[in-house]
């Protein structure tokens, strides 16, 4: 897959992409990966952190990072482009109490999800390309007293989107899921005509907007072994999946199968193929996590604004060892695709408006 380097937004006349960056668990990973990245990625990206403003230039201050942040009160009034080269700019979202490398502290939460809600509300306003998303311990933003099972059902809410569909991208891969983070003995029945449908569309439709590919080439798996054996194995393939697709390529649409998953992960497939649809997280992800982990993207496609994010958890026990431990490369990778489909959905004309048919 194609990626975009800084110099081809420093020049070729095309204006950096405005991101987001949301630092996160401050007790994690995510504030000392945002703050790495936005400083290399100047020349790529006008990227404002999100988080809480003391501890990054704490965390730049022990790390000797020669960064000058500037704080500014709200998106809208963010320079248009960063001049100084060692400068970032950050919008606060002061934390309840210091954070404390590794250990976590549920008056935290709130800010963490304050953060992200910032970044939402200027991604709607149309003040940023995008959002760049670190990640976020689940389990002290429920303590706090609010259900979060994720960044991707969070955005769609908050986006008021009815459906997305999640997607990494990483070692030469593309791999989409129809279902996300289900028990594993509820998603055949999570398998519908209709929810199949829209997930195809969604699919199709921003790989064409957010990844200028006019002609997107879709490789679907079964969702039992040997896709399905013909019905021995279940009849999903036969009663679900395969009529979606036939609906789809009588829309004339390059969507295919449904391919077994276990020997669809080869070069002589995805060497041909855009992107694989996997009926359920386990099923697509280990491969793709196999080739890439550490430098993979998790993006949200279906939404009316961009978001990519990191392939990783929080990474207590390395922020515990204090900065220098983490490393940064699919914060990374994240900011760099968030900048390709912005620049991508530029040239489609793509809009908060935009709705996959």
């Amino acid at each position: 897959m194609r990626t975009l380097s800084a110099s081809h937004f420093a020049h070729n006349g095309v204006p950096r992409p405005r991101l987001a960056i949301t630092c996160g668990e401050p007790a994690g990973i995510g504030p000392e990966i945002a703050l790495k990245a936005a400083l290399q990625l100047q020349g790529t990206a006008d990227c404002l952190l999100v988080g809480d403003a003391a501890q990054l230039r704490s965390l730049a201050a022990q790390a000797s990072m020669a960064v000058d942040l500037l704080v500014v009160p709200a998106f809208a009034l963010w320079p248009a482009a960063q001049q100084v080269k060692t400068q970032i700019a950050v919008v606060d979202s002061p934390l309840a109490v210091p954070a404390c490398a590794g250990k976590l502290d549920v008056r935290n939460a709130m800010a963490v999800i304050q953060s992200l809600d910032l970044a939402i509300a200027a991604a709607l306003a149309g003040e940023i390309d995008g959002i760049v998303t670190g990640p976020v311990q689940k389990s002290m933003i429920n303590a706090a007293g609010l259900a979060f099972s994720g960044h991707t059902e969070y955005l769609a809410e908050k986006t008021g989107t009815s459906q997305v569909v999640m997607m990494l991208v990483g070692g030469g891969l593309r791999v989409a899921l129809a279902t996300t983070h289900l028990a594993l003995k509820e998603v055949a029945a999570a398998i519908e005509f209709d929810s199949l449908t829209r997930t195809i569309a969604i699919l199709h439709h921003d790989l064409q907007t957010r990844f200028g590919l006019a002609r997107p080439r879709i490789l679907v798996t079964g969702l039992n072994p040997h896709a399905g054996e013909g019905g021995y194995l279940g009849r999903e393939e036969i009663e679900v999946i395969t009529p979606v697709l036939e609906a789809a390529q009588a829309r004339g649409w390059q969507v295919s199968g449904p391919y077994p998953a276990d020997t669809l992960f080869q070069p002589k497939y995805h060497n041909e193929a855009d992107c694989v649809l996997a009926m359920y997280h386990d099923q697509g992800l280990p491969v793709l996590k196999h080739a890439s982990f550490g430098q993979g993207v998790n993006i949200t496609l279906g939404l009316p604004v961009i978001r990519t994010s990191v392939d990783h958890g929080t990474a207590l026990d390395l922020a515990a060892k204090g900065p220098g431990h983490a490393d940064c490369s699919s914060m990374l990778e994240a900011v760099r695709l968030a900048c390709q489909m912005a620049v991508s959905s530029r040239a489609a004309g793509s809009t908060a408006t935009d709705e996959p048919t």
